[in-house]
């Protein structure tokens, strides 16, 4: 006889493994073989697909027409920042925020709302030069009005540089300015105008807070042109999907 008899006082439940697919969160359809993420959330292939920002691809021509457009913009900024301190005389540092939206704002328009690294670089390039360029014409205007007035000089004989004043003494005579080309000149404004953020850090606390400023202007003109909008969706994947069981004994 056998001895594996049934017993009847103890119960025992056995169910053999089960599949149970995942669902994608989205259409509710179930998830075979792979599957994404949505901000964290399971979803199929399919809804993925239509999930994603539906740009063009990036191209050379996109990425010329936003360094244009950039530069116009930062033309247009470095402007209105020297036009707004010549007109009032104050040096209001937060400009250099709406000049790095305008400058990031501008290159998203040219490119098509395309973006990415190199458009971030040239965008935080752009908006530093425009900010620390408009120190050029502000010096500019600033030296002329308070430009020094010349003073006669006494002309000199035709046989040599001096010629006797009254009380006998000699004179010398001033010599010629010398003449700088208008290249060099050029240089050296745009030397002096890109290093303009970093000499102020000699007015003490004043300029580590312009130089803060214009970071933030640099920073708001890095994320406009980053390619990712506030509303696009987290999107990652594809995942292996396994199929979960459950065994109860």
């Amino acid at each position: 006889m056998s001895t594996n008899l049934p017993s009847f006082d103890k119960a025992e439940y056995a169910l053999a493994p089960k599949a149970g697919p995942d669902h994608c969160t989205l259409c509710q359809q179930p998830i075979a073989t792979s599957y994404y993420r949505i901000n964290g959330n399971m979803a199929c292939e399919p809804c993925a697909t239509r999930a994603k920002p539906n740009l063009p691809a990036d191209s050379h021509a996109a990425f010329t027409r936003a360094v244009l457009y950039g530069i116009g913009a930062a033309i247009v900024g470095m402007i209105l920042y020297a036009l707004f301190e010549i007109a009032t005389g104050i040096i209001i540092g937060y400009l250099a925020i709406g000049v790095g939206y305008l400058v990031g704002k501008a290159m998203k328009r040219g490119s098509n709302n395309r973006g990415g690294r190199r458009y971030q670089i040239v965008a935080a390039l752009l908006t530093y030069a425009s900010v620390s360029l408009a120190a050029i014409p502000v010096a500019i205007h600033s030296y002329k009005d308070h430009k020094p007035a010349h003073t006669a000089t006494a002309p000199s004989n035709a046989t040599g540089n001096q010629f006797p004043s009254p009380d006998g003494s000699a004179t010398r005579a001033e010599p010629k300015p010398q003449h700088i080309s208008p290249g060099m000149l050029l240089l050296t404004l745009a030397g002096l105008g890109l290093a303009s953020p970093f000499l102020e850090l000699a007015d003490g606390f004043g300029g580590i807070i312009g130089l803060f400023i214009l970071f933030l202007g640099i920073r708001a003109a890095w994320s406009l042109t980053s390619g990712v909008d506030a509303a696009t969706p987290d999107i990652s994947g594809p995942y292996s999907a396994q199929p979960s069981t459950f065994n109860a004994v």
